[in-house]
């Protein structure tokens, strides 16, 4: 049982680093002007996110999958909408990029993602600066810098373009966790796309019309359907291998496949793309910010651990202390003269300090629930 189960969180591992190496390389094909010349990133995002809150909405209302969450128009309007706004940016920007460095190079300049993250969560206040955790993030942006000094074909737009929706990301992520979980909300990856996509479909609709429309009625460029329907269905079926990723493993075991899948897509790049070449130093730069994002990771894990033990440990010396008072309680009845108010009055105080005592711990079993509830 041990080893099929293993296997098959090895499958999924493996699923996800294929779709995900696929879909960046599929996307690659399709936006570069040297192979399908589609030069319309924010047409191909709209795309993917139309289908997706299609096949969402299917699943959710028709085929009843899962349940629609209670989404009142204040959570809507405060909530759901900007989170659709920056992912729908960090999209944008990242498949913009592809128009202007390579995949390579795009591969290295996403080592910032924990630079970015960190950077986002002082700003809104759900982390504190820490000097650990700081010398790190110096480590990774020094490595960056490196690499993209040795980058032969480095190019400022689209080193702009990607490092834009990487920090865009980066705000997603932490006012997920900020106005989701302020509002007891818990999103699996099927009712995330069923809010998320059609907003982030409305979102990009604004600048499509204002910059792509115009240059694609000059263009005239043919539309193949079955070319963007793979498409779409690979970024779709990507969304879902991460949610069975992160559901049997977790959120540093797909940092760890993450890291593994951009060596893959790094090696792949250069012989799937030529004009993609790697210099000596892109590989240093990106192997020094590589050791800054393990050591981030590292300390996440430490972190994790940390809060859950004071948690763990709490009811357990609760425990104890109640059966060290009850027994000074049971020492001390002989010598009252009313044994059933010393009784009381020894059992009442133990019970008011474990109950208090276990309210972390109750609160901890729920937050539990419903993250297992998430993933069901």
């Amino acid at each position: 049982m041990i080893g099929k189960s293993l296997l098959l969180t090895y499958l999924y591992l493996l699923v996800y680093i294929l779709l995900s190496s696929g879909v960046i390389l599929y996307n690659k094909w399709v936006l570069s002007p040297k192979y399908f010349n589609f030069p319309f990133p924010i047409t191909l995002t709209m795309i993917h996110m139309g289908f997706s809150g299609v096949v969402a909405f299917f699943l959710v209302r028709v085929l009843k999958v899962v349940s629609p969450v209670k989404m009142t128009f204040e959570i809507y309007a405060t909530c759901v909408i900007p989170i659709s706004a920056f992912f729908a940016s960090s999209l944008w920007f990242g498949n913009t990029a592809y128009l202007h460095i390579s995949v390579a190079f795009i591969q290295m300049l996403k080592a910032l993602m924990p630079v970015a993250t960190f950077l986002m969560a002082v700003i809104c206040g759900t982390d504190k600066l820490r000097c650990d955790v700081f010398l790190n993030m110096v480590l990774v942006s020094v490595g960056v810098v490196i690499s993209s000094y040795g980058e032969i074909h480095f190019n400022v737009i689209g080193t702009v373009y990607q490092v834009t929706g990487i920090f865009a990301e980066a705000l997603r992520l932490v006012l997920t966790q900020v106005l989701l979980q302020k509002k007891g909300l818990t999103l699996n990856p099927i009712t995330s796309l069923y809010y998320i996509a059609p907003c982030s479909f409305v979102f990009l609709f604004v600048p499509w019309y204002l910059l792509e429309k115009p240059g694609m009625e000059v263009s005239q460029i043919q539309f193949n359907f079955w070319i963007f329907f793979s498409n779409a269905l690979c970024a779709l079926a990507l969304n879902f291998s991460i949610f069975l990723v992160i559901g049997r493993t977790g959120a540093v075991t797909i940092r760890v496949a993450g890291v593994l899948k951009d060596w893959i897509l790094i090696a792949l790049s250069t012989v799937l793309f030529p004009e993609s070449t790697i210099t000596g130093l892109n590989i240093i730069g990106y192997a020094i910010a590589l050791c800054g994002v393990i050591m981030y990771n590292y300390l996440k894990v430490k972190d994790v651990r940390a809060s859950q033990l004071p948690a763990e440990s709490i009811p357990d010396r609760a425990s104890k202390e109640w059966k060290l008072e009850k027994k000074s309680s049971d020492l001390y009845v002989p010598n009252s003269g009313n044994n059933n108010s010393g009784g009381n009055s020894s059992a009442s105080d133990p019970n008011v300090d474990e109950e208090a005592a276990l309210l972390p711990s109750s609160r901890l079993s729920h937050i539990g629930r419903t993250q297992i509830g998430s993933h069901s």
